[in-house]
């Protein structure tokens, strides 16, 4: 891949995540400072489609990294992250959200 290709693919996924920390800042504030603290927490699984470890790692770091979600396991065949959510009322949709996100961006980056 042509580097300076390589170099804006990887600045947009760095600009994706600054994004997405802090929209996850805002989300996992107001969440604690609701009288109520509505929440529901869970852990779901996210199957992967990025096969290098480099990939994997990053996509587990840059999950752990954002509020509110935390990467708690990768499985033994590296198919499969375990994510919990501080608030996680759909699962299905925090995974679209990782697939067309992050995952999508590092692919593209790395490839």
């Amino acid at each position: 891949m042509n580097p300076v290709i390589r170099a804006f693919r990887i600045l947009k996924l760095l600009l994706v995540f600054v994004r997405e920390l802090a929209l996850s800042v805002l989300r996992v504030t107001r969440l604690v400072l609701s009288p109520r603290m509505a929440i529901r927490p869970g852990i779901f699984a996210f199957p992967l489609t990025l096969q290098r470890d480099f990939e994997i790692t990053l996509l587990a770091n840059l999950i752990t990294l954002t509020p509110g979600t935390l990467t708690v396991d990768v499985s033994d065949d590296r198919k499969t992250l375990l994510v919990h959510a501080i608030d996680s009322p759909d699962p299905d949709r925090a995974r679209s959200e990782i697939a067309n996100g992050f995952e999508r961006l590092i692919r593209e980056a790395f490839e």
